[in-house]
């Protein structure tokens, strides 16, 4: 479990990553989460006045764009030998194999038969993911599921990097 690390890397030049992605939120949920921030702040407004007309307003709509953008934050990349998702690092060496999964594949991988162990980045709104299967035996996690919407691309661009690793 100590490869694993949660710091930046710390090599001051950093070679242009082989694979990036930012797993952000589908265009149709910024509306729907501002619409929903909107009819909350109507309920809590209901006609009055003072405060209580713009307060709302102008706490939930903001907090509702905060959060979406913070939903969408995380980046998946392969860069300088190592597999990055979000402050997540996992050496590229420690690698056993990448699956790409599509829907059906990711449901079955994190359903009811799933480990618990495993290290999950999942997104409900991305179909696709990576199941990274780990051989490293300090490390008592089995694998990683991390989404993507290149699937194919991350575990080849991870394969890639295992075979340069070693």
């Amino acid at each position: 479990m100590a490869r694993v690390s949660t710091s930046p890397s710390s090599s001051p030049t950093t070679a242009p990553p082989t694979y990036a992605e930012r797993l952000r939120l589908p265009w149709w949920l910024w509306p729907a989460g501002i619409a929903v921030a909107a009819l909350l702040s109507v309920e809590v407004w209901m006609g009055a006045t003072g405060v209580r007309a713009w307060l709302p307003f102008a706490v939930l709509v903001p907090l509702a764009l905060a959060t979406m953008a913070w939903l969408g934050r995380i980046r998946v990349a392969v860069t300088d030998g190592e597999l990055q998702v979000d402050d997540a690092r996992l050496p590229a060496r420690f690698v056993a194999d990448a699956v790409a999964l599509d829907a059906d594949g990711r449901r079955e991988v994190l359903g009811v038969a799933a480990d618990p162990l495993a290290f999950v980045v999942q997104r409900p709104w991305i179909s696709g993911a990576v199941q990274v299967v780990l051989d490293d035996p300090d490390d008592p996690t089995p694998f990683w599921v991390v989404s993507s919407r290149r699937p194919v691309e991350l575990a080849e661009a991870l394969l890639a990097a295992r075979d340069s690793a070693r």
